[in-house]
């Protein structure tokens, strides 16, 4: 029966790693342009069970740039029906141009603004635009970094100037997040939205190893409730436990090696396992995570069973 159960429970791992590396798939299709090979994916890994409001989101975009607009629109809907909210953005994004002269977009966008109108009318909305200012503010320096380096070079007097002005815009964000966080506790999509909640995200994920440690709980019960996004969660914890010298769980984390001057993984734990850990916190595929920084790798294999 143990061994049974074993089995049982290996099947449901590769089933979930499988399924997460469809949606990785299918974001590659993306990346190198080939639109309906990319919505095929999605559509393969919807019929398996997976799929979350942001695939269903980007399998629209796929679908819309293969010219397939029922597909578009479809998946679309099925991400709005998913709780998709971000209006702002899907009314400026060029994916979907091809559908803003076909009527069901304009019934979804106007569906989408009673749906939003309804929503914000809880908000607290002085502390939604706070948050969303210092949102931006956390995101504009950091901004900057790539277009630096290029120009002046990593270590340049530019670059070091950028740091310090880094710096200094998250101690004062710092500041007011936590009195932000004293006062009401973790912001949740539902008291601000999405984009100011997760600004309280940036910056404690910028600051001190302490002030993320103290409030990483916090942050772990509001995405308990939905009010914050699990991938969130993992960040931190993986920034948390690689502060203090431990193994990370998702593999979010990266580190340069002094001897080879090159971006590495820190350690994971259960690294054969990691792709499973990290669906179940909403996130892509290690292996398609670590492309972004132009790195290849590869889950190794779990080994024989004692």
């Amino acid at each position: 029966m143990k061994r049974t159960f074993l089995i049982v429970l290996l099947i449901a791992s590769m089933a979930a790693t499988a399924l997460a590396q469809s949606i990785g798939e299918a974001s590659a299709k993306y990346d190198a342009k080939e639109y309906k090979a990319s919505g095929e994916l999605y559509e393969k890994a919807f019929a398996k069970g997976a799929g979350s409001t942001t695939d269903y989101y980007n399998a629209a975009c796929s679908w819309a740039l293969a010219g397939n607009k029922d597909k578009a629109i479809a998946n679309l809907q099925l991400a709005v029906d998913r709780g998709y909210i971000n209006l702002s953005h899907l009314k400026q994004d060029t994916d979907l141009n091809s559908l803003h002269g076909d009527n069901r977009w304009k019934t979804l966008v106007q569906n989408l603004e009673k749906k939003v109108a309804a929503l914000e009318a809880n908000y607290n909305k002085p502390l939604k635009a706070q948050l969303e200012k210092i949102y931006q503010t956390d995101q504009e320096v950091r901004r900057k970094i790539s277009t630096v380096q290029q120009e002046h070079g990593p270590n340049s007097p530019e670059m070091q100037a950028l740091w310090k002005e880094m710096s200094e815009t998250d101690d004062i964000n710092k500041k007011a997040v936590v009195a932000v966080l004293e006062e009401h506790g973790w912001p949740g999509i539902s008291l601000v939205g999405p984009q100011a909640s997760s600004a309280v995200f940036l910056v404690i994920q910028h600051s001190d190893k302490q002030t993320m440690e103290k409030y990483l709980p916090m942050l772990k019960a509001a995405a308990e409730k939905g009010e914050a996004a699990k991938s969130q969660v993992a960040l931190m914890e993986d920034r948390v436990r690689m502060n203090n010298g431990q193994p990370q769980l998702y593999g979010s984390q990266l580190r340069m090696n002094n001897d080879t001057e090159q971006y590495e993984l820190h350690t994971i734990e259960d690294e054969a396992n990691v792709n499973k850990r990290r669906a179940e916190m909403g996130l892509e595929p290690l292996e398609e995570y670590m492309k972004r920084f132009g790195l290849d790798y590869k889950v190794p294999q779990a080994g024989p069973a004692n």
